[in-house]
């Protein structure tokens, strides 16, 4: 499947919901495409290519958990899940950042798990402001990680997200 068509794909799967989660914001759910085999399947093979050589996969929460782990298995890596705050138990490194309504935390467990120098590509739904993105690159980078780069779906370039992450490489599927 080209890009071409990857996109089109994700632009007829993606529900609008307007004043979600607060009045002004338009959220863009990906819950069709991701409900969809043929869709997750062409959404997972495309992410994989943009991830090829990396060692681990890091999926964002909550969605990216089920594209970071779905590429994982495509691509025979293992996966991290990159969660808010207050969901692993301690001790944990955590990373604070800005959403586009709000705060919110970032957690990966500080025990277990050794990232140096291990290339870990971010996997997530949807880039808006980058925030969520910005604060992922920055948590894992301080575990020693090498953050070659990261693949969204959907990409909202009015909410300035790609400028938010450079110099972070960011490949998208489908811009609206």
């Amino acid at each position: 499947m080209t890009r071409s068509d990857i996109g089109a794909l994700v632009a007829s799967m993606t529900r609008e919901v307007a004043d979600f989660p607060e009045p002004g914001v338009l959220f863009k759910d990906l819950t069709p495409l991701l409900a969809d085999g043929r869709g997750l399947a062409a959404v997972t093979e495309a992410l994989a290519e943009a991830a090829a050589g990396a060692d681990l996969i890091a999926g964002l929460d909550a969605r990216g958990f089920l594209l970071g782990a779905a590429v994982a298995i495509t691509m025979g890596t293992g996966v991290l899940a990159v969660r808010k705050g207050g969901k692993l138990p301690p001790p944990v490194h955590c990373e604070e950042y800005a959403l586009e309504y709000g705060t919110a935390k970032l957690e990966l467990p500080a025990d277990g798990i050794d990232l140096a120098g291990r290339s870990v590509f971010i996997v997530d739904d949807v880039l808006a402001t980058g925030g969520t993105l910005m604060a992922a690159t920055r948590l894992l980078q301080h575990c020693g990680a090498v953050v070659p780069g990261a693949a969204v779906v959907l990409e909202l370039p009015e909410l300035g997200g790609r400028a938010a992450v450079a110099p972070l490489q960011v490949t998208s599927l489908h811009t609206v």
